[in-house]
């Protein structure tokens, strides 16, 4: 248990850590906070968080640099954290000046969460937990070879080729995308695979085709993505001998990034820092995380990450990463013609 001294004295050296990037000493704490205690104190407070294992010391006399542990309690002492208004009302402006069109909204999210926290950003396209079916056109090819158009949740468009066993007129195929469309509408690959209904062999086929593509959208675990601000993350200090940019940069070119950075299990908060050697992959156990999902319930959501080392700007970039959140989720919510559920602490960008 710290005491509040304790408190005062960790969360200084990890906030003087962040801004500079080099050992903590006692004197710099005492400007820093103005305890009325002595040097002495502090060094002897530093041992006991070290002891406790929330900051480490080269040796005895060196400042304090804190671990895992010690961003951890910064980070839960924190509380309520958002961006100053004058810089809400800057990225309003700024998607004001794009098309109203989704891969536009995220490039440009992408670029701004990377310039504002300095660091890496990662943003994935949005996508149903299980893709609903919308829309089904059936188009003649040739005698018997017909052209399979599947509009899915989120406005995935899908096309496949199919040869059935028998002529079929562009009128007999209008006519079984209209029965289709109305018999599976809304409905995921389950539903349509468990409902029980009695169908023609063509109608049997096109229904496998289409749960065949569903289930296909279903299993791609990890989506589409844009990712910015490498730069930014590469030139920090913890780079400088090369390791851990090369293991990053492998990272990348082998496309396993999202794979390794999004947690296998996701909790209810909304967002969710994850700290060093919490990671669940060992490769970016030198790394922070912060990550939030957008979107809609029950419609797509898509994930927003800030990924630089654990040396990053927490309350920096958990703001911004919570009013982007907020700002995608309510372009989708116009792009959907939903209404958006929460407005809390958003200037508005309509």
């Amino acid at each position: 248990m710290l005491s509040t001294r304790t408190k005062t004295i960790l969360n200084s050296i990890v906030g003087q850590y962040i801004t500079r990037a080099i050992p903590v000493p006692s004197q710099s704490i005492l400007d820093d906070c103005g305890l009325n205690v002595s040097s002495a104190t502090i060094r002897n407070d530093m041992a006991h968080l070290e002891q406790e294992g929330y900051i480490t010391r080269p040796h005895t006399s060196a400042g304090g640099i804190p671990s895992d542990k010690g961003y951890r309690h910064y980070v839960e002492s924190i509380g309520t954290v958002e961006l100053p208004l004058a810089e809400q009302r800057k990225v309003s402006h700024l998607f004001h000046q794009v098309e109203t069109a989704l891969d536009e909204w995220l490039h440009l999210a992408v670029t701004i969460i990377a310039q504002m926290v300095q660091n890496s950003a990662v943003v994935t396209l949005p996508r149903p937990k299980a893709c609903q079916f919308k829309h089904l056109e059936l188009v003649s090819l040739q005698d018997s070879v017909a052209l399979v158009i599947i509009v899915l949740s989120g406005a995935n468009v899908r096309q496949q080729l199919i040869t059935f066993g028998q002529n079929m007129s562009q009128e007999k195929l209008s006519a079984l995308a209209i029965k289709l469309r109305t018999i599976y509408s809304h409905l995921t690959a389950s539903q349509i695979r468990s409902k029980e209904i009695e169908l023609s062999p063509e109608e049997q086929q096109i229904t496998d085709c289409l749960v065949s593509v569903m289930e296909g959208q279903d299993g791609q675990k990890y989506e589409q993505h844009y990712l910015d601000g490498l730069h930014f993350t590469l030139s920090q200090p913890e780079f400088a001998h090369g390791q851990k940019s090369l293991a990053l940069m492998e990272l990348i070119e082998e496309r396993n990034l999202l794979k390794r950075i999004i947690p296998s299990k996701r909790p209810k908060e909304a967002l969710q820092v994850i700290i060093g050697k919490e990671n669940e992959s060992e490769v970016i156990q030198d790394y922070s995380l912060v990550i939030s999902e957008y979107g809609l319930s029950g419609e797509a959501s898509g994930t927003i990450c800030v990924l630089g080392p654990t040396r990053m700007p927490y309350a920096r970039t958990i703001a911004t990463v919570n009013y982007l959140s907020l700002v995608l989720s309510l372009l989708m919510a116009k792009l959907y013609g939903q209404p958006a559920h929460d407005r809390s602490n958003l200037e508005a960008i309509d």
